[in-house]
């Protein structure tokens, strides 16, 4: 899996949460869930399951036509990774080094205004988003 790939998959996961008609295009096509797939409380395991099996192929040719373009091997091992992670089986250190991120470095107030580079930012993201570190600060 490339990091490209992985970054558009967690950006697709995250625009689930903000565009209504993704996320009710991508419920008719789960068939299951709410189309909200955006982190790993709002990812539940039917739409887990869906992702995983014979859908695979179908969201990722869905998520290109909107400008997220994966695979369907490398959406199911996103997803195997966030329940992995759910459950306890990866840290979040293995999780974090799995999206090909680091986890975010918090101890600095001004760390948001420091942060340009679009993968730092997507770090930053997931680790308050998936990781729920450092969630009190400004993005």
């Amino acid at each position: 899996m490339t990091d490209t790939a992985t970054v558009n998959i967690l950006l697709f996961m995250q625009k689930t949460a903000e565009d209504e008609t993704l996320q009710a295009e991508l419920e008719a096509l789960l068939g299951v869930g709410d189309g909200n797939i955006s982190c790993e409380s709002e990812l539940d395991s039917e739409e887990a399951a869906v992702l995983k099996g014979s859908q695979a192929p179908v969201v990722a040719e869905f998520a290109t036509s909107q400008g997220f373009a994966f695979t369907a091997a490398d959406l199911v091992a996103v997803v195997e990774a966030f329940e992995q992670h759910q459950a306890g089986s990866l840290s979040d250190e293995e999780f974090t080094a799995f999206l090909g991120t680091t986890l975010p470095d918090t101890t600095h107030d001004d760390h948001a205004a420091q942060v340009t580079n679009p993968l730092k930012r997507l770090s930053r993201y997931l680790g308050k988003t998936y990781l729920g570190l450092g969630a009190n600060t400004d993005d």
